[in-house]
């Protein structure tokens, strides 16, 4: 199971949010380059870039932060936030991600994300298929729908999406654990998806509770950050 680390941006900063609450940022760090850098000598190969100023304000803000980060680490980016439009995809792969994650569009403008699909294939197309209460959320987790998450998946696979990160966001930030009941139902109903886990990641034996469940990835965000997980212990994990 691939350990993936997440930065998160607002400004430009490296923060965290709880349960995706805006006033509850906690800045880590105001240059995340160097976070990545620390990533990348620890011998982790993957991150999670999200832009949360994106994902509020429905168009990519942060990437400059993209940019530089993929240009002085080679650390497989996957990002996240605020793509919402074809300049906005252009952009993010010119800038240097390796797989882009469409949430709130692939709910609201469909055919939109299945036509980036099909121009640039599964491998660079990832979904995002956020829940709360096993229904999806949209717009940095602001806005609920009625889209029960397996089916949202399930309609995706058969669209041709393989890559699937899930967020409940009710675990997100809390340091409780993550829902490992919703990922085991995703493996079920839909077992092709390569499944990424994120929200709730607190310790190493829940990481490997989730490399035995089959997950493709895990992300690891608060729990780096505060402690709980160290730099040593993911490096070890992946070795």
């Amino acid at each position: 199971m691939h350990i993936i680390p997440a930065i998160d941006l607002i400004e430009g900063r490296a923060v965290r949010l709880t349960q995706g609450d805006y006033a509850t940022r906690k800045i880590y760090n105001t240059q995340p380059l160097e976070v990545a850098k620390a990533f990348e000598d620890a011998g982790l190969t993957r991150l999670h870039l999200v832009d949360l100023d994106g994902a509020k304000a429905r168009r990519v803000i942060n990437y400059k932060v993209l940019e530089t980060i993929a240009s002085r680490t080679n650390l497989h980016i996957d990002f996240g936030g605020g793509v919402q439009s074809d300049e906005d995809l252009q952009r993010v792969l010119d800038c240097g991600a390796a797989q882009v994650t469409a949430g709130s569009l692939a709910v609201r403008q469909p055919e939109v994300v299945a036509g980036w699909l099909a121009r640039h294939g599964a491998e660079r197309i990832m979904l995002g298929a956020d829940a709360r209460h096993e229904r999806i959320a949209v717009s940095g987790w602001q806005e609920a729908t009625d889209l029960w998450v397996y089916d949202f998946i399930a309609d995706w696979q058969q669209r041709g999406i393989r890559y699937v990160i899930s967020t409940d966001v009710g675990k997100d930030g809390l340091l409780q654990g993550s829902n490992q009941e919703l990922y085991q139902k995703i493996i079920e109903k839909t077992p092709d998806v390569q499944l990424i886990a994120s929200g709730g990641v607190s310790s190493m034996a829940e990481l490997e509770q989730l490399a035995q469940a089959g997950l493709f990835g895990a992300i690891v965000g608060k729990a780096l950050y505060e402690g709980h997980i160290s730099l040593k212990e993911l490096s070890s994990f992946t070795a």
